[in-house]
Order: structure tokens, then C-alpha cells, then sequence
């Protein structure tokens, strides 16, 4: 609509201009001013040497510079408004109750950036458990990848008692809204270490993972299909950075057909002797909260990526906002967080720091949809 008012005003103004300077030079000169009388101001004789425009030819040329504008204005205008998308007006999945933005006009500048930037500068930083994966589906808690192991036929069960208390004593203390990252940190490394020397305990055969995976309840959020395969259309890498069990998380995208070579896992991993049973555990730990220290040890993958300056990250909690701490030259970080649990303690300090808040949203929507504007 804007740009045909600016087409509109643009010819209006230029042929008031047309008018007015005919008229003046009628008025000077008496010469023929009717439209089909302009033939003779085109004649030229043969042998004649060049003359001055005409006073009507000028003011046509006049005419003509301002319709080009006109045009160009127009074009402008509808490209701007193409590639620059307002949230309500043409990406209907913002409507959706489950989301939550407190800053629209900057996330639309966000959006218009990495739509500008194209496929070229886009690469993707996300989590998985509860952030790629679902929370919950019919009412039921999904496993994050620690839990499938945890809930696995191959665990007995004091071990699978163990565990639980274990998670009931430490995930309370992960999503406590009244404690800081530095005081939660601690828990975290105490929980993990007891529950992978649990695991440790337990023997666990490599060749038993694929039929734990399948058997398991765990699922990935509506649209992964289109998340991850229009990702790897396109080249755009992406960059799964978990705190769960790596090789379980890998089996889960793989069993869902979608762990495709622009994507790469940095979790943990476990460790396997000769025989293929559970010996520990490869380097150092990643938990919820030391992400940032994670990120900037993955340094030389980001600086492969230095001119896909452009980033969407995805996570579900405060520490995963530090995921992109080792991209050095970020144009454009658009940060879209999925909160969970807890949403009247948490949804106010979610939305200071995620540009982006997704309310027990069990799909990549908003995420798809954005794609479909870069790409």
C-alpha cells in the first residue's frame, strides 16, 4: 500500500510540474500547447543543424524523471517491505499464545538483518534436550537423553532409584528462580558426576544404544523435519550443543533421519573399552551452566564459520544464552528460548534475556517460519 502512494504522489507531482511549465511557456512564447500538437516540436528537418530541446520536450524529459522516481520509490518500498516482515501482520506463527516477546521493533530489525544477510551468513546454535526435543506430549514428561538411559530396561533398578533421587534432589535447584548461575553451578558438576559414575557402574554396551533409543519415549518438537532438512538444503550449519549424552542424542537424530553432515554435536560422550562396554567418559564435563566455557574451547569451528555472521540460537535455559560466546564477528544473534516449567517464576527474567520466549511450545514454528523468510 505504501508503495503505491509513493508511485501515486510521485506521478501526481510530476504532471502538476508538466502542467504548470507548459502553461507558463504558452503564456511567454504562444506557442501550441495541446498534447498532439507535441509531434511538431519532435520534427526534425534532414539537413538541420542541432537545435536547443523544445520548451515541451523539456518539460517531458521532466515528466519522465519523475515517473523513473516514482518507480524507483515503489521498488524500494516493496522490497523493504518484503524483506523487513511485520511479526503479526505476515508471520502469523508470532500470533500464537505461546509466544512471548517483549521488544517486537527490535526483533523485527533482528529478522530483517539476518533475512538481508541470506543463506551465505546464517548458521544455527542450539541445545537439544527440551530445546530440539520435546518436554512433555499428551500431559507426559519426554526423557531428556540422560533420562533414556536412566529409564532403560539394561539399568536395574536400584540403580534407576538411585537416579531419580538424584534428579529430584538437583533439577529443583537447576530451574530455582531465587538462585544465580554462580550458586547453581556447583549442583550441576556434583549431579553429573554422580550420575555418569552410576552409569559407569552399570557396564553399558555400545551395541545396545539403537534399541534403547527406539524403545525409549523420547520425541523431537513438531517441524524438525523441515528445521533440519531445509538447514541442510541450503548448507547452513548447525551447531547441537548439549549437555545430555552425545551419543545418544546423535542416535535420536539419526533414528529420525535428520543428522545430516552440516550438523555438528558437542556433548558428552561416553568412552568405550575394547569390548564395547562403559568405561567413562571423554573430556571435560559440559552441564547446564558452563556452556560459555564450552563455546570458547569450540573457537576453531566458529572461526571456519567467520563469515556466517549472522546466528539463531536456540535453548530452554539461562546458560544456554552463552552457547555463541565463541563466534568473534556476530552481526546479527537472534536468541529464542523455550520455557518449560516454572513459567510465572521464570517468564519475566526470560524475556530480559531471550529476545524470543516460547511458552510450553512443543514445536519449531516460530523458527521454521523465520527460515522461510532467509531462505
Amino acid at each position: 500500500m505504501g508503495a503505491v502512494a509513493s508511485v501515486s504522489v510521485c506521478a501526481l507531482l510530476g504532471g502538476v510540474v508538466l502542467a504548470q511549465y507548459i502553461f507558463t511557456v504558452k503564456k511567454r512564447t504562444g506557442r501550441k500547447t495541446k498534447i498532439i500538437e507535441m509531434q511538431e516540436e519532435f520534427s526534425f528537418a534532414p539537413a538541420a543543424a542541432p537545435e536547443k530541446p523544445s520548451a515541451c520536450m523539456q518539460a517531458l524529459r521532466l515528466w519522465t524523471l519523475f515517473a523513473t522516481c516514482a518507480v524507483a520509490v515503489g521498488q524500494n518500498q516493496g522490497q523493504k517491505n518484503q524483506e523487513c516482515p511485520k511479526l503479526n501482520a505476515q508471520m502469523p506463527e508470532f500470533q500464537k499464545k505461546t509466544v512471548h516477546i517483549k521488544d517486537p521493533g527490535r526483533v523485527e530489525e533482528i529478522i530483517c538483518g539476518l533475512i538481508k544477510g541470506g543463506a551465505a551468513k546464517l548458521q544455527i546454535i542450539t541445545d537439544f534436550d527440551m530445546t530440539l526435543s520435546r518436554f512433555s506430549y499428551n500431559g507426559k514428561r519426554c526423557p531428556t537423553c540422560h533420562n533414556i538411559i536412566d529409564n532403560c530396561k539394561l539399568i536395574t533398578e536400584e540403580c534407576r532409584k538411585k537416579l531419580l533421587q538424584l534428579k529430584e534432589t538437583y533439577y529443583a535447584i537447576e530451574i530455582d528462580p531465587n538462585l544465580s548461575i554462580e550458586e547453581k553451578y556447583p549442583y550441576m558438576v556434583e549431579w553429573y558426576n554422580k550420575s555418569h559414575t552410576l552409569l559407569i557402574e552399570q557396564g553399558l554396551q555400545k551395541d545396545k544404544f539403537a534399541a534403547i533409543v527406539r524403545e525409549s519415549d523420547v520425541m523431537l518438537k513438531e517441524g524438525y523435519e523441515n528445521f533440519f532438512d531445509k538447514l541442510n538444503e541450503h548448507n547452513i550449519p548447525v551447531f547441537i550443543f548439549s549437555a545430555g549424552i552425545g551419543d545418544v542424542l546423535e542416535e535420536v537424530i539419526h533414528q529420525a533421519g535428520v543428522y545430516h553432515s552440516n550438523v555438528k554435536v558437542v556433548s558428552n560422550f561416553m568412552d568405550f573399552d575394547e569390548n564395547g562396554v562403559l568405561k567413562g567418559f571423554k573430556g571435560e564435563l559440559i552441564h547446564v551452566y558452563n556452556k560459555h566455557d564450552g563455546a570458547l574451547k569450540n573457537t576453531e569451528y566458529f572461526k571456519q564459520l567467520k563469515d556466517n555472521s549472522n546466528i539463531i540460537l536456540l535453548g530452554d535455559s539461562q546458560g544456554d544464552l552463552s552457547m555463541a560466546d565463541g563466534v568473534a564477528n556476530v552481526e546479527h544473534i537472534l536468541k529464542i528460548g523455550y520455557l518449560n516449567d516454572k513459567v510465572d517464576e521464570l517468564l519475566e527474567k526470560y524475556m530480559d534475556s531471550y529476545d524470543i520466549v516460547l511458552v510450553k511450545d512443543e514445536s519449531l514454528d516460530v523458527a521454521n517460519s523465520i527460515l522461510q523468510k532467509i531462505l
